[in-house]
């Protein structure tokens, strides 16, 4: 039977200048005494190369917020029976453990509590300080917590408490919840 028909295996790999190439790592001509004695105490070959690691990631049953976000609607979730609405993504009711609906959520609030951040982790260190804040929306039970922009920091008041506020949507969307922040209500800046 002839052997044409038989695919070719590669005798070796091939190589490519991807990825890490090393140069001039020191090793002996010969394999006598003093070079096997130098092997032995030869020290580690250290270097230095890049990592990188693509996550695949799914929001699940939360997908719709992020969606709604991403195209400047503000969703939130309503147990069918009580009526009881979520400011956050909540598949579930807490109470009665029933599915929740995706329902719209109002596009202005009020500051019912805040900070300012002067601190925050790698991503938000750079942006400090920041004014964080729980908007209350009426209609909704639950708070919902997000950015304050457009004041200064420096200067926060207990007069921000009841502030009315506007929500705004980046526009190119990271699909994260920073995605939305809000605005005192009227500043078009």
């Amino acid at each position: 039977m002839p052997d044409h028909d038989e695919p070719k295996l590669p005798r070796k790999i091939e190589e490519t200048d991807d990825g890490q190439t090393v140069f001039n790592v020191p090793f002996p001509r010969t394999l006598d005494e003093a070079a096997l004695q130098m092997l032995k105490n030869m020290g580690p070959i250290i270097f230095k190369q890049p990592y990188q690691i693509d996550y695949i990631h799914s929001y699940g049953q939360d997908s719709p917020f992020f969606a709604g976000l991403a195209n400047g609607v503000f969703l939130g979730n309503r147990d069918p029976g009580s009526g009881y609405t979520y400011a956050t993504p909540r598949g579930h009711d807490m109470y009665s453990g029933t599915e929740t609906e995706w329902v719209v959520l109002p596009g202005e609030g009020t500051i019912h509590a805040f900070t300012v951040c002067h601190f925050g982790s790698e991503e938000f260190l750079p942006q400090t300080p920041f004014v964080l804040i729980l908007v209350e929306f009426e209609g909704v039970d639950t708070l919902f917590l997000s950015r304050l922009v457009g004041v200064d920091p420096n200067a926060a008041s207990l007069d921000w408490i009841g502030m009315k506020v506007e929500a705004r949507y980046l526009r190119n969307s990271k699909l994260k919840p920073t995605d939305v922040y809000f605005m005192p209500a009227g500043d078009n800046a």
